[in-house]
């Protein structure tokens, strides 16, 4: 090749290497850049991965319960020692202890002590586990009930359509009333300072309260206490009216009949509707159902099975039975046995506060605790319960 021809494409061959050299090094920037994110990223990954482990193993900040460790101090000190400027210091805002003026009786307790009584009261065997129980803030609760149904018919293409029957409204209005229990206990034991007074004072006030509640739910008046579901009028379940409870006869004065006593059970369980039998129970005591367990049907096989597991309610015919010591005894022209969809039938209506005011005063050297809880209870509808009358009819 000649001198002027190697002249001339060194040119071109020259710029090709640059351009390739210049390539080579963008492309190896590049390879470290996507390397030094990829390290970048690896090392705020293990970081986090360490955080993890540290915090997994760090004991918890707080409990529920935990979280109101201020207020049951205070709390603990209004008990034992009439304290309150722990409890006045607290803000409204947190939901927990907060102060009522006097007229309003005391010092509302605190969310752990008040769930404690909570959960005795809808654990005893009660109407209340069965019932309908709603928490309002004003003095009465209002149920509005359609005691008929609304009329049907069948309409034709080209005919007139006939005006139907309407349903009718019940307003059923359930009063407030004020729930109380006065335990006491000395003051030398308040100062005792391993005595739990919360967890004792939540004990006592429970026991008062579900006592006082189950025997009210079943009889109660309605004068000053709620109304029990056995205080509104019965008649002959043939005979039944909006109002009125019915009730089925055994056919027997004060006892089951004696040619077919298991009959009247199966009566008293179809004399309730469709609609409520699915969600129904059987209500006696204890007596009662000692009674009432060793019937058998006309194949010797018992009416009354127990639960198959603990905590479970034992059956008759199937259904569960509530044992209520507050029901009355298998007597003449007695009501001892209910049947009926209680969460239809009865209501209960509660406020949710629990009051407590302390008074060292009247019963030294003990101190009274006054605790006040607002509650109410009456039927709700007539026909979702039916009741079994130990009479001739």
């Amino acid at each position: 090749m000649k001198k002027e021809e190697v002249s001339a494409t060194a040119g071109p061959v020259r710029e090709v290497k640059a351009a390739l050299s210049g390539f080579l090094g963008d492309f190896n920037n590049f390879q470290a850049d996507i390397k030094s994110r990829l390290q970048q990223q690896e090392d705020r990954l293990k970081m986090i991965e360490r955080k993890n482990m540290i915090a997994a193993q760090r004991p918890a900040l707080a409990t529920a319960q935990e979280a109101h460790v201020p207020h049951r101090k205070a709390f603990a000190a209004y008990l034992r020692s009439g304290e309150d400027d722990g409890l006045r210091g607290l803000p409204v805002e947190e939901k927990a202890m907060s102060t009522a003026v006097a007229a309003d009786g005391g010092y509302l307790v605190d969310p752990v002590t008040a769930d404690q009584v909570k959960a005795v009261l809808n654990s005893t065997a009660s109407i209340r586990s069965i019932a309908n129980v709603v928490q309002i803030e004003a003095t009465a609760y209002d149920v509005l009930i359609d005691s008929t149904d609304p009329g049907a018919g069948w309409a034709a293409e080209t005919a007139a359509t006939v005006e139907t029957g309407t349903p009718t409204l019940e307003r059923i209005s359930i009063p407030l009333h004020e729930l109380s229990a006065l335990p006491k206990v000395s003051q030398r034991l308040l100062d005792d300072s391993a005595f739990d007074v919360e967890g004792w004072l939540a004990g006592r006030i429970a026991d008062k309260f579900a006592r006082a509640e189950a025997a009210a739910f079943v009889s109660g008046d309605g004068i000053d206490k709620p109304t029990g579901f056995l205080n509104h009028p019965i008649v002959d379940d043939t005979l039944w009216t909006w109002g009125n409870l019915g009730y089925v006869a055994t056919g027997a004065a004060g006892d089951f009949n004696a040619t077919n006593p298991v009959d009247v059970i199966v009566d008293l369980v179809y004399a309730l509707g469709a609609r409520y039998r699915a969600n129904a129970t059987f209500v006696m005591n204890s007596k009662t159902a000692g009674t009432v367990r060793k019937m058998k049907d006309l194949d010797g096989r018992f009416l009354w099975s127990d639960g198959l597991s603990a905590g479970e309610p034992a059956r008759l015919m199937g259904y569960p039975v509530l044992i209520a010591e507050d029901m009355p005894d298998i007597a003449l022209d007695a009501t001892a046995i209910a049947f009926g969809d209680f969460n239809a039938g009865y209501t209960i209506a509660e406020r949710p506060d629990l009051r407590i005011l302390r008074d060292p005063f009247s019963a030294k050297p003990n101190v009274l605790f006054y605790a006040t809880k607002r509650v109410g209870g009456d039927v709700s509808d007539f026909a979702a319960i039916k009741l079994l009358k130990f009479g001739i009819s």
